[in-house]
């Protein structure tokens, strides 16, 4: 019985790391589009999107035959249930990867301001996202107190983005649409991390027992 119940969980650590691979690449995809104008990106955004859906309903669905079947122990038990509120937030964040790329529908510039900070932003919630779900996976605590610490990071890339937007709507009025859809996705990468940051928290209990307050 625990043989096979080690088995599942080895299948729900691989099917937790695609689903991850899946929001890393959304957030790539959907930056790509941003930045380059790449329409055939922001469709891949949406593919991505529709794939992490199926993938939470799989990763569920093999949740509930491991709680209802198996009969897990309470460490065990809250590695699965863990997993459950896990892909709930990663599914969120293929939605702000799909968000940013419905944004560039009306967006037009041939330059973008902010460029670099929004690309800071994407990398380093994507690096999150990685280190969050490797961290269930490796069950390793530090990683995800990590994590839980770079939100701090994001959110201080996001506060800079909106003061400087701020001031270029003051300065520039009639570029105030674009400016304020670049600080829509500046809040969705800030999103993504608090998404992130979420998973850790869920992986922090999954090994300890204990919620972070």
């Amino acid at each position: 019985m625990r043989d096979a119940f080690g088995k599942q969980l080895e299948l729900l650590n691989a099917e937790m790391a695609e689903m991850g691979d899946m929001c890393e690449a959304s957030i790539a995809c959907a930056m790509k589009a941003l930045f380059e104008a790449d329409m055939e990106m922001a469709e891949k955004t949406l593919e991505y999107e529709k794939q992490i859906d199926q993938k939470e309903k799989d990763i569920e669905n093999l949740c509930m035959r491991l709680l209802l079947r198996q009969q897990p122990v309470a460490t065990d038990l809250r590695t699965v249930s863990s997993a459950l509120k896990m892909i709930s937030d990663m599914e969120r964040i293929g939605d702000q990867a799909e968000d940013i790329v419905e944004i560039l529908e009306y967006m037009e510039a041939e330059e973008l301001p902010q460029e670099e900070n929004l690309d800071t932003m994407a990398k380093a919630a994507a690096c999150m996202v990685n280190q969050a779900i490797e961290s269930f996976i490796k069950k390793d605590l530090q990683m995800a107190e990590k994590v839980i610490g770079d939100d701090d990071i994001v959110d201080e890339y996001f506060d800079k983005v909106k003061k400087d937007l701020i001031l270029m709507i003051a300065k520039n009025p009639q570029k105030g649409e674009l400016y304020l859809d670049l600080l829509m996705i500046a809040k969705y990468l800030e999103r993504i991390a608090d998404h992130a940051t979420n998973i850790a928290e869920w992986v922090t209990y999954s090994i300890s027992g204990s919620h972070i307050v």
